[in-house]
């Protein structure tokens, strides 16, 4: 099967070449959104279909309607950018796709904003969660939000009132490249409720007190997260990442997650990665899901059960966290099991029985076997000295070829 994608703008078909054109009025079939297929004229031979909802799980079934037919698909500017293109590509593969894009609504933005692709981060909220914004958090940076409709600029600026970001400049940009394109302006603290038109992107510069709460690398300080003292506190925490070391498109599992806050600075670390925090306690884990919404990854997946037995039937792991219950029978055995050849395996324990595990495994396993014990100054008295912390052990492991 192959497939033609055709990026329209918001002057519809007249902003395209005779050629392209000519594509689609060829095409036995043309699929797309409502929106797009009322642009074309009346048809007797040519069978037109709406994209399915929801739309992933519905597109196999769709596409084999049609098999050995040329096909046109419709999409919005630039089909690669948050839109059907990079889906088709997914599910079809590279050689079965064409794209014919048009300007993209981020491109058009940052031409009316005259803001430069290097300055600016993208963030989509086409059909996502607003909380999406929370990531991408930082004093100076500018953002582009492809909305997902006309209640989107309000949701945006309640978030970022609610992050200390309530002084941001906002610009909202509807219809751009039309007839009827406008953009208003205000700040995210008096923006209001006042819906927008349904086609906008909005364009947001940042401006907030610099704090660590903003910071981008591992070791957010403990006040960004709510947790009931089963938290791994940020100095240990940063430890832990830096020897589970995510990259680009990979999941971690985070067992015993209690508050969540490795699997959540994890996620934070690329747009990509993915989590799955493991945690017995149906409170924690509720827990867990609000604090990463609040911290910008509502993507994160929570398991409510009890390892190893949680674990059964779960993706894949290239990189597991292993915060409490070491000692647990199977525990560790199934999670290093679980892991390919370059899989990273980090485990923290306080007991003695958890340290004399590790010393075991660190034996026949190798890897990195550490003490850590951290102290902070605190008032004692009209003077000030050392306050120590529980003495961690950490065991930290790459699973090589002879180990898979």
């Amino acid at each position: 099967m192959r497939i033609t994608v055709v990026g329209i703008g918001a002057d519809g078909l007249d902003g395209l070449s005779a050629q392209v054109r000519g594509v689609i009025d060829s095409a036995e079939v043309v699929l797309g959104g409502r929106r797009h297929l009322a642009m074309l004229p009346p048809s007797d031979t040519q069978e037109r279909g709406v994209w399915p909802s929801p739309l992933r799980e519905g597109l196999p079934d769709l596409l084999a309607q049609h098999q050995g037919r040329t096909i046109v698909a419709l999409a919005s500017g630039d089909p690669l950018v948050s839109g059907i293109g990079t889906t088709l590509v997914e599910l079809l593969g590279d050689e079965a796709v064409e794209i014919v894009p048009a300007v993209s609504s981020v491109a058009l933005a940052r031409a009316r904003m005259r803001w430069s692709a290097e300055s600016t981060e993208v963030v989509t909220l086409v059909g996502r969660d607003p909380h999406l914004v929370a990531r991408s958090l930082a004093p100076g940076l500018r953002l582009i939000v492809l909305s997902s409709d006309g209640s989107t600029p309000a949701e945006v600026a309640r978030l970022l009132t609610s992050a200390g970001y309530g002084a941001s400049p906002m610009t909202v940009l509807s219809d751009l490249g039309s007839s009827q394109e406008d953009r208003v302006s205000g700040v995210a603290a008096t923006w209001g409720d006042a819906p927008a038109p349904a086609l906008n992107v909005v364009a947001v510069e940042l401006v907030a007190p610099a704090t660590p709460m903003h910071g981008l690398l591992a070791g957010l300080p403990d006040e960004a997260f709510e947790h009931d003292g089963q938290l791994t506190k940020r100095d240990l925490r940063a430890s832990a990442l830096a020897r589970l070391a995510p990259l680009p498109g990979e999941l971690l599992w985070d067992v015993g997650a209690g508050a969540g806050s490795v699997g959540i600075e994890w996620m934070r670390a690329h747009p990509t990665t993915r989590t799955i925090a493991i945690e017995e306690r149906s409170d924690r884990a509720e827990r867990i899901r609000g604090n990463a919404a609040r911290l910008g990854v509502p993507g994160l997946d929570v398991v409510v059960g009890q390892a190893p037995r949680a674990l059964i039937g779960l993706d894949r792991p290239d990189a597991i966290f292993v915060g409490g219950g070491a000692t647990e029978p199977g525990l560790l055995e199934q999670c290093w099991a679980m892991l390919g050849v370059g899989g990273r395996l980090v485990v923290h324990g306080v007991t003695l029985q958890t340290e004399t595990i590790l010393a075991q495994w660190h034996h026949q396993h190798g890897g990195e076997l550490t003490r850590l014990h951290v102290e902070h100054a605190a008032p004692i008295g009209s003077f000030t000295g050392w306050t120590p912390s529980r003495t961690i052990t950490q065991w930290a492991a790459t699973k090589e070829g002879a180990d898979a």
